[in-house]
């Protein structure tokens, strides 16, 4: 999943959800944690209900060390570095000098924040 965190994607993947996946069903989220309800997903890794998730981003960062989905055999986790790719530093430098061009001839930046839609 990538998905930006609001008020309407917050726990959009709750227990509901989960059971509506096809039972062997992978999930992966590298947008936002709280996107997942990381207890009903622990339950329905547990469960057998999933065959796994891939998780780069939880709802708590870090990842507490008491977390159960340390000890899930069906879990890969990541630091947080799902965006870090072999060409993140080149496509945030073009866009940092865009900018710059843009703010120097006081035109519209882009990629900007939109408050009205959180993300």
């Amino acid at each position: 999943m990538t998905l930006p965190l609001t008020p309407a994607t917050d726990h959009l993947i709750d227990a509901r959800r989960l059971a509506r996946m096809r039972p062997g069903a992978y999930i992966y989220n590298v947008s936002r944690g709280a996107i997942i309800d990381e207890a009903a997903l622990v339950e329905a890794l547990r469960a057998g209900r999933l065959g796994g998730a891939g998780l780069d981003v939880y709802e708590q960062e870090p990842l507490p060390a008491d977390s159960p989905l340390w000890d899930l055999d069906n879990v890969i986790l990541t630091p947080h570095v799902a965006g870090v790719t072999p060409l993140y530093y080149e496509r945030t430098a073009a866009l940092f000098a865009d900018n710059l061009e843009r703010f120097l001839a006081a035109r519209p930046l882009a990629n900007r924040f939109d408050p009205a839609r959180g993300y």
